[in-house]
């Protein structure tokens, strides 16, 4: 049970009924994220407006996938993890084997993306303090300065909603329980 309102489009506050429907709309159900975010509009429309930027940044679709799965995997967010890890084997088509590495903070085949799961681990465990050679590794693996802000652009979007969650104790929805599960031979 949620510690906060999870809201439905009719219980919303005005200022935030228009996006909780889009979002509805959107997902063919309403997360309960969306719903506990509407108790606060600002933080629901940042979500969304933030959420949208970097739906847009350098990285790959899938690149941004390792941030999100990493960053909630490291904030212990169940929610986001489940969801992400739909979106990454649903929508993105990614490789279950990745998405396992993620979900585990395991080793990834790819170097690129395991030297991004790498970058990611370190700026959200040092706040965002990385060392040079941590940053050269990053740089060597062929992403730029550019790609190392998305990062924190994308950290701070995951840490938005995975502490949102948290606050709330927000339940995961029956839609995304399936990829809440730790093993993903499920989806096989």
């Amino acid at each position: 049970m949620s510690r906060l309102p999870i809201h439905t489009v009719e219980t919303a506050p005005a200022a935030a009924r228009e996006r909780v429907e889009a979002a509805r709309k959107a997902n063919g159900f309403l997360p309960n994220l969306i719903g506990v975010l509407a108790n606060a509009p600002a933080a629901l429309e940042t979500y969304q407006v933030v959420g949208a930027i970097n739906g847009h940044t350098s990285l790959t679709p899938a690149e941004r996938e390792v941030v999100q799965i990493t960053a909630a995997t490291l904030n212990d967010c169940g929610f986001c993890v489940a969801g992400h890890t739909k979106l990454s084997l649903k929508k993105l088509k990614l490789p279950e084997e990745l998405v396992d590495a993620l979900r585990n903070i395991d080793t990834i085949d790819d170097a690129r993306l395991e030297a991004l799961k790498r970058f990611t681990v370190a700026v959200i465990q040092k706040k965002g303090q990385v060392s040079d050679d941590e940053l050269a590794a990053f740089r060597a693996a062929g992403y730029d300065d550019q790609q190392a802000l998305e990062v924190v652009l994308g950290v701070s979007l995951a840490t938005l909603c995975n502490y949102a969650n948290s606050l709330a104790q927000t339940p995961i929805n029956p839609e995304l329980q399936p990829f809440a599960n730790s093993e993903l031979t499920a989806f096989a």
